[in-house]
């Protein structure tokens, strides 16, 4: 099948906001069948951006490229790095989301739990919806998320890692900085939930309107805030940073207080992402005027 000539950046982004629009997996599974996500940030970067290489030898190198993870399962293809196309998008929580989860000091709010379980299983559609989309366009994708082989591995670093990130993926798509609690800090602020899928699809990347990687979290970027330490429940936030087992070990606990109180099942946390001045939007204002002229920094530097 001939590819599609009119599958641009528009077309990809009509793709996912049409699907959060009409889909009817968009719920929250509410007596009034509340929606989950209102609508999308969509990003893209370049399958040989070095910064995949950066990753790899940052994380580790179970940590794929996008080459090789489009590689091991659509060897067919036989395409060049050059020739691929992270798009990533991030799903900011509603308002009324966050602000239930604002009110929350050891475990989630309801509404944040059924996001966690039933708009992560949304996020899930979505990502078989755009590999299904782009597949009928002549476009061969591949969601790292939903391939067989995705892992969380132990890593001497960073407690444990996975072999894709979301998170890392949006990063470089220009979606967002990380965060003392190794959230993401996006336009639409920190609390979210992202996607993404490569393409054999060559489009333009979306410029990194920040210079480092930490450059939209005030604990970075001005010595100030602080604030997700003190929301975390656990501690397992600090000047040092997240420390992931920890908070690994509360979110096992989660299961059984969504089950007991809300009576369904599920698990989630979320307090270090609501009621701290990141929550919703970039709180750099250097760093969010900058982004609403347009302008861009000089190249990031290699993560360190």
């Amino acid at each position: 099948m001939a590819p599609a000539t009119n599958c641009g950046k528009k077309w990809v982004q009509e793709l996912i906001q049409d699907f959060i629009a009409d889909s009817p997996e968009n719920r929250l599974h509410t007596e009034d069948d509340e929606v989950t996500w209102e609508g999308a940030l969509v990003g893209f970067a370049a399958g040989h951006d070095p910064i995949w290489q950066q990753y790899k030898e940052y994380v580790g190198a179970f940590h794929w490229t996008p080459w090789e993870l489009f590689n091991q399962h659509r060897p067919e293809t036989n395409v060049g790095a050059a020739q691929l196309t992270v798009i990533s998008w991030i799903l900011p929580q509603r308002r009324f989301v966050r602000t239930s989860n604002r009110q929350a000091t050891q475990y989630p709010s309801e509404a944040w739990a059924r996001t966690r379980i039933y708009g992560e299983a949304f996020n899930t559609a979505l990502r078989r919806h755009l590999v299904d989309c782009l597949e009928r366009a002549g476009h061969p994708a591949v969601a790292p998320m939903l391939v067989p082989n995705w892992t969380v591995v132990q890593s001497q670093r960073f407690s444990y890692a996975s072999s894709w990130s979301e998170r890392h993926a949006a990063h470089a798509a220009g979606l967002g900085t990380f965060g003392l609690c190794d959230g993401l800090i996006t336009a639409s602020g920190k609390a979210m939930r992202a996607g993404s899928v490569v393409a054999n699809l060559t489009l333009e990347a979306t410029p990194r309107p920040y210079a480092t990687h930490r450059a939209y979290c005030l604990f970075f970027a001005e010595g100030t805030c602080g604030k997700c330490i003190e929301r975390c429940p656990v501690g397992a936030i600090s000047k040092a940073g997240h420390d992931k087992e920890r908070c690994r070990q509360h979110l096992a606990r989660t299961r059984r207080y969504v089950a007991e109180t809300y009576h369904f099942e599920g698990y989630g946390c979320g307090l270090c992402q609501v009621g701290i001045p990141c929550e919703a939007r970039i709180p750099v204002k250097a760093a969010r005027d900058a982004l609403a002229r347009g302008e861009l920094p000089p190249p990031p530097p290699p993560l360190a």
